[in-house]
């Protein structure tokens, strides 16, 4: 296998470079991920709603301020800045949750386009190479010309490889993204409703 890789040529280091840029993103997300589960507790998101419904904003406050649940931590960023700027607050916090999903997915979304780029510029080189030994002795040898054609469509392969493997977690990473961006998205905007209703004495 580790012939085969060398066999197509020096573009070969940058994609396996690409490759190994994307595993160590794709793993850290993951990790990520599971970190994420692992600090949900909508049991504590409800409560938060619960006692702003009652009035009890400094209690709600309490209640979220020991949670690392990224819903909660919005909303108790939005409520402890509820007095000067309460939709930029809980904008603010959502934006910051909001990027801490989104890290490496630009290194994934480089990965995806530049890999086949690089196995198709490496298999043009090779093939001008190939085609080049047709002006030397090589041309009573065809099988030297379509062995070297054969190289250098590796290039193309791996790169196409690295793009593909790399494609199935930047979709899931991806998905994962918007699902926290609705749910952030419908938390703040149930809680903008419960301190609309409290301001207007409902």
């Amino acid at each position: 296998m580790f012939d085969l890789f060398l066999r197509g040529g020096p573009v070969m280091w940058p994609i396996f470079v690409a490759s190994l840029a994307a595993l160590t993103v794709v793993i850290e997300r993951i990790s990520f991920l599971i970190r994420e589960q692992r600090s949900r507790c909508p049991e504590t998101v409800g409560k938060i709603f619960s006692e702003v419904e009652k009035g009890k904003i400094e209690e709600a406050m309490r209640i979220g301020e020991g949670c690392n649940d990224f819903v909660a931590v919005t909303l108790v960023y939005g409520l402890l800045h509820r007095h000067k700027a309460f939709s930029n607050a809980l904008l603010q916090a959502a934006n910051k949750e909001l990027k801490r999903f989104s890290r490496g997915l630009p290194v994934l979304d480089t990965v995806i386009t530049l890999a086949p780029l690089l196995g198709l510029f490496g298999t043009v080189t090779g093939m001008i190479h190939a085609f080049g030994l047709l002006g030397g002795k090589e041309l009573d040898a065809p099988t030297v010309i379509t062995g070297g054609i054969a190289e250098a469509l590796i290039a193309t392969a791996y790169g196409l490889l690295t793009a593909i493997v790399a494609l199935i977690p930047f979709n899931y990473l991806n998905a994962r993204l918007e699902e926290a961006r609705h749910e952030i998205e419908d938390a703040t905007t149930h809680l903008e409703l419960l301190l609309l209703k409290q301001d207007k004495g409902l």
